[in-house]
């Protein structure tokens, strides 16, 4: 998801005290005001009431009723999820740093724009392959004029902050990051599962940023950001070639977007990226605090000319 906001800035990481901001308690869920809680709601009943989504609303309240009665659903099944709505997995129990990664590992995500979390996944998975990795010449010329800096893990919470918030160009902009997943994030970050990655301009200001989860060898993106035109792209581009050297397998970004079927994305059907999960989402990875290279556009360059 590519978004952009001028609502933010930030300092220069070099500024910032060692480790800051990449492990701590579990966090306290963030204020929200009651406007932006109404507008959400708000715009989360009118996504439901789409056309092409409203004749699904009787059957996952029916669904909803159903798993609410009996407890909820901690850890969803993946051969119990219903067709109406598509792929849906029962209501969210226990939303915790386990019950997430547990979820992920089987293809399930947490997701509501309102109301209680549901959890979902997908008859189609939108996957990269890293050798299918499509950069323009132009991303590529910007990243060797040095005229941006990326690092991961370094203001995550700023990060994840920026891409709840409203767009500059879309006051309404509906968001899924609602405190409760906000909240969640940040405890991911804590335990070393989910990172973030920066673009900082030459003024030391955060002009984009995204964030994502690694389990094993797979990394799923979750959001982006971007305040100058290109800076997310540029950052995701610069992950990329860091998860491909790590031995990452491949990114999942669940939904298909024509900027990210443009970047090589592709759609596959859920029978096998479940097969990839069961191959790659439990084992390998990096753990820690993840670092950016000194040199990424050579580092880049290796990826598309992985023969040099």
């Amino acid at each position: 998801m590519l978004a952009s906001s001028k609502a933010l800035s930030s300092a220069d990481p070099a500024a910032r005290p060692e480790g800051e901001s990449t492990h701590a308690a579990a966090p306290a869920l963030p204020r929200e005001s009651l406007l932006r809680a109404a507008s959400r709601w708000m715009l989360g009943l009118a996504y439901a009431m789409h056309p092409q989504r409203i004749l699904d609303v009787p059957y996952l309240l029916l669904w909803m009723a159903l798993d609410a009665y009996q407890g909820g659903t901690r850890v969803p099944d993946q051969n119990r999820t219903k067709s109406r709505p598509d792929t849906f997995g029962g209501l969210v129990r226990d939303l915790s740093v386990e019950t997430y990664m547990a979820g992920l590992r089987l293809g399930f995500f947490p997701w509501a724009h309102c109301g209680p979390l549901k959890w979902w996944t997908r008859q189609k998975r939108l996957v990269l392959f890293f050798p299918e990795l499509h950069i323009p010449r132009r991303l590529r010329r910007t990243l060797r004029s040095g005229k941006y800096r990326v690092t991961f893990d370094t203001a995550f919470a700023e990060v994840l902050e920026s891409c709840a918030a409203p767009r500059s160009y879309n006051w309404h902009t509906l968001t899924w990051l609602t405190p409760r997943q906000m909240a969640l994030f940040k405890a991911l970050h804590a335990g070393g599962h989910a990172h973030s990655f920066e673009v900082w301009n030459r003024e030391g200001e955060l002009v984009a940023g995204g964030f994502g989860v690694a389990s094993g060898r797979m990394f799923v993106g979750e959001s982006m950001f971007s305040r100058e035109s290109d800076t997310s792209k540029l950052g995701a581009t610069v992950l990329y070639a860091h998860l491909a050297k790590w031995g990452y397998a491949f990114v999942d970004a669940r939904d298909f977007t024509p900027v990210l079927a443009a970047t090589g994305y592709r759609e596959i059907p859920r029978v096998e990226f479940e097969g990839l999960l069961a191959e790659h989402a439990s084992a390998g990875g990096r753990s820690g605090r993840w670092t950016a290279e000194d040199d990424p556009a050579a580092l880049v360059e290796r990826l598309l000319s992985p023969g040099v």
